[in-house]
């Protein structure tokens, strides 16, 4: 029978994100430390602080060993008060370790998804509104934080900074080949739509020296593009347009690039986005949509996530050709990884 209160469980989670939070794992890299020396590093309660690393040694992720006392005074610490019980054990100070598996806990992307003083709590704190969400199909972070995702966002800057480090390319290189059939012969310009700081755009331009391009994104996460570019050599051939993907594009580019940015909006807001992209490619560009088609059933977690932060969804490969032909583009290709979509004809602002 399935346990459904361990399904359903809490604690362990939000343990997982305060030890997180406080840099545990970093404090501990170096070896075992008793609880109290934790403490006192990372400003916070040494009792409360043990019931944490002791829900988390249930889950393996730390190892508990009982110090003797007058092993704590050797290693600098004060000893317990003395029992006038002579034949009462001498008490003993928790120490913890770092277990193997939660060295995973040392990678900064990690770090960045579950610090519950970033992104990571607000991302956390959103499951709260799921019931909301799926009540009316609509996000309700704003019931949580007073704005919806992106103005929380451009109203608490260093949220954002940990959102955009969350996002960027701290996952490995951007790969070039976004085209489903590779075919770059024709493509002179690039403009990569929603393309954040710029690193698949970077990736593209150095692979291809013929191909200039242009980044389209907002002032707070396009500022980082500058420096992208330089630090790949093709700033001679990339220019950033600060402003929103709902609002005009460059027009007349060969390529119109969406890298993962429809899993972001609703149907009504990314059938905008891909009007958009279709009135700038007129009669002679392309767009393609990367990363943003599922190939089997979407998956429930993600797409929940999305739900309950921004209204977003992931969609099958047929709900993304619905999108497409809703905004007056015809599909061409389709690969693994991209769709790439003509305009259908003459296409006009809704």
């Amino acid at each position: 029978m399935t346990d459904v209160f361990a399904l359903a469980d809490l604690c362990t989670p939000w343990c997982l994100r305060v030890a997180v939070t406080l840099g545990i794992a970093e404090q501990l890299a170096d070896g075992p430390r008793t609880a109290a020396d934790l403490a006192e590093r990372v400003n916070a309660d040494a009792e409360a602080l043990t019931f944490v690393l002791r829900q988390l040694a249930t889950r393996g992720l730390f190892t508990e060993q009982a110090e003797q006392a007058e092993q704590a005074e050797q290693a600098g610490q004060a000893a317990p008060a003395e029992t006038h019980d002579a034949t009462a054990p001498k008490a003993t100070a928790p120490t913890f370790a770092l277990a193997d598996s939660a060295k995973a806990l040392l990678d900064p992307a990690v770090k960045l998804g579950l610090d519950v003083d970033g992104i990571g709590g607000r991302m956390a704190q959103s499951w709260t509104t799921l019931l909301a969400a799926v009540r009316t199909g609509e996000p309700a972070y704003a019931e949580r934080f007073g704005l919806p995702f992106w103005a929380d966002l451009d109203a608490h800057p260093e949220i954002a900074t940990s959102f955009d480090e969350l996002m960027g390319p701290g996952h490995g290189p951007a790969d070039p080949e976004v085209l489903p059939a590779g075919d770059w012969d024709g493509v002179r310009t690039v403009v990569d739509v929603g393309g954040g700081t710029g690193s698949l755009l970077a990736a593209v331009l150095a692979a291809r020296p013929h191909v200039t391009g242009t980044l389209v994104d907002l002032p707070r996460v396009a500022a980082g593009a500058a420096e992208v570019f330089a630090a790949a050599g093709v700033a001679d051939r990339a220019t950033i347009e600060q402003r929103s993907f709902f609002d005009p594009l460059p027009a007349g580019a060969d390529l119109y690039l969406l890298s993962k940015v429809l899993g972001d909006w609703g149907d009504d807001d990314a059938e905008a986005i891909l009007r958009r992209c279709a009135e700038a490619a007129g009669e002679r560009g392309r767009v393609v949509i990367v990363g943003d088609t599922s190939e089997g059933p979407p998956n429930p977690e993600s797409g929940l996530l999305m739900l309950v932060l921004v209204g977003g969804r992931e969609r099958s490969r047929g709900e993304v050709h619905d999108l497409v032909r809703r905004a007056g583009l015809v599909v061409t290709r389709t690969g693994p990884r991209a769709t790439e979509c003509r305009p259908s004809g003459s296409v006009t602002s809704p």
